[in-house]
């Protein structure tokens, strides 16, 4: 059981390119962090031969270098002009079941149309249960296959325009990148929870779910796909014409409600996304986190000959430690900022070590101490978030091995007291530490075991994430307030509203 949100997905997909496929390989490659279970690329291409438009597919379980480890695949399989890819993690029922890899491609009476979906629909139970009363046969257990069938059965007259009559049906978190034979489709929701960025390398469009994919295609970045905007690039895209750019009416108000927590853990620190640097905001966490909680309001028994060090559980909460220190410098606090904690990066999703059962065990094969650079110190932990807080207690135990003079806990965001149903998968609310112990913060300090415990408060998040980004938008802060921007059925199985 993994101590942290579990990410969802990522998207990615260009047009117009003679290497679309490999181009979409190494873009879901840097969005590796976003989905670890399954990958898979769609292609399309006119076969002058048969007269008709092809869309071949590559899927399987695993992660994109094993997906895709033979360079053959893109020569043999993966033909054509313009590509889409998804990284995947799913919920725990639907994980091992080869139909829910996308993205997923069908022909209809239009044509060939695949799609990939980062996020989940909050009316997903509805639409099934009405599917289900039509006698519509389903293949997989994802809500994404919901968005296949509202576009074959729109009564619209063309493509576009079914694509458009299937989106305002749906509710909810998604980010969608469709392939149709000629077509290349982005997708954000009117709410704008999940992000999606423009790109062009070579003169052809791309997208992806974070710009980090665009660096390792050296693609320029043209700007973020808009809330609630569909954005269709054809054929020729990139050389001869523009995208064309419709627009969704936000089914609750005008309010955007960007993910904060792609801010707080999610995106790589060297991602743009909601049109700031993810670096920049989580440096200004920990700058926030500073303001709120000094480190000479911290330490209580700091050794009269060591400055006291502060540490980050690597590697999310580095650069808010980073801010943490630089701000506490700035006003004459002594501190320093250290390297107490080394992780392996090379244990799988999968390790298991012979003869070891215990969840303890498991940190220690991804963690080590410095125990030089800990032993008698006054030590500040920094970490982005805190869910059960099993991972949280193994560390401290850990640190307090290697003798320090006292261990204090800072979290660059606040208690999570419930769960998100806009694509990232928390733990029911009685697991959350947070709920646990009813939010009493010093019964949660002696529950991992350190001498004090401090969060950033919501309204420091906010305000904290605001100052550093240029985006006007909102947030949706869900997961510390409660305050959900887009109704839910709570009701609906995991199983049957796959997070993807």
């Amino acid at each position: 059981m993994i101590d942290k949100p579990r990410d969802y997905c990522g998207i990615f997909g260009i047009q117009n390119h003679p290497d679309a496929a490999l181009l979409t390989y190494y873009g879901l490659h840097a969005l590796q962090h976003r989905g670890q279970e399954s990958a898979g690329i769609v292609t399309s291409y006119f076969d002058e031969d048969k007269e008709r438009w092809i869309m071949p597919a590559h899927r399987d379980f695993g992660l994109v270098l094993n997906v895709f480890d033979d360079q053959n695949i893109f020569k043999r399989e993966l033909q054509g002009r313009a590509a889409i890819g998804h990284n995947r993690y799913s919920t725990t029922g639907a994980a091992k079941n080869p139909a829910n890899i996308q993205p997923f491609r069908v022909h209809y009476h239009e044509g060939n149309i695949a799609i990939g979906h980062n996020g989940n629909l909050a009316n997903a139970k509805q639409l099934r249960d009405r599917f289900r009363q039509e006698g519509v046969l389903f293949q997989s257990t994802s809500d994404t296959e919901l968005i296949l069938h509202l576009i074959s059965h729109s009564p619209k007259k063309t493509q576009i325009e079914q694509v458009l009559d299937a989106l305002d049906q749906i509710e909810g978190a998604y980010s969608l990148m469709m392939l149709t034979d000629d077509k290349l489709i982005a997708v954000r929701d009117p709410n704008g929870f999940r992000p999606l960025a423009l790109g062009k390398v070579d003169g052809s469009y791309c997208v992806s779910s974070e710009t980090c994919a665009f660096d390792i295609i050296d693609a320029e970045y043209i700007r973020d796909i808009e809330p609630g905007e569909v954005l269709v690039i054809d054929q020729n895209g990139g050389s001869d014409s523009e995208p064309e750019s419709y627009h969704l009416d936000p089914e609750y108000g005008t309010d955007t409600s960007q993910c904060i927590f792609e801010f707080v853990y999610f995106s790589r620190p060297d991602s743009k996304i909601f049109g700031e640097n993810v670096d920049k905001v989580r440096r200004n966490l920990g700058k926030y986190l500073a303001k709120e909680h000094p480190i000479n309001e911290v330490i209580r028994n700091a050794p009269d000959d060591k400055k006291p060090i502060v540490i980050s559980v690597p590697d999310s909460s580095n650069t808010a430690a980073l801010g943490y220190v630089h701000e506490n410098q700035k006003f004459g606090h002594e501190c320093k900022f250290e390297i107490g904690l080394i992780r392996n990066h090379y244990v799988g999703r999968t390790f298991i070590s012979p003869g070891q059962k215990s969840r303890e065990q498991k940190v220690r094969t991804k963690f080590n101490t410095v125990k030089g650079v800990i032993e008698g110190r006054s030590v500040i932990i920094v970490d982005d978030s805190i869910v059960r807080g099993t991972t949280s207690r193994y560390l401290v135990n850990m640190i307090r091995q290697a003798d320090p003079a006292e261990i204090h806990f800072l979290v660059s965001s606040p208690p999570i007291i419930s769960p998100c149903y806009y694509g990232m998968d928390f733990p029911s609310p009685e697991e959350l530490m947070a709920n646990r112990f009813d939010r009493d913060i010093e019964e949660m300090a002696k529950e991992i075991g350190v001498d004090s415990l401090r969060y950033l408060s919501p309204d420091g998040l906010v305000n904290a994430v605001k100052e550093a980004n240029i985006s006007d938008h909102g947030y949706c802060t869900a997961c510390f307030t409660e305050n959900y921007p887009v109704p839910v059925n709570f009701g609906v199985e995991k199983e049957e509203n796959e997070i993807v």
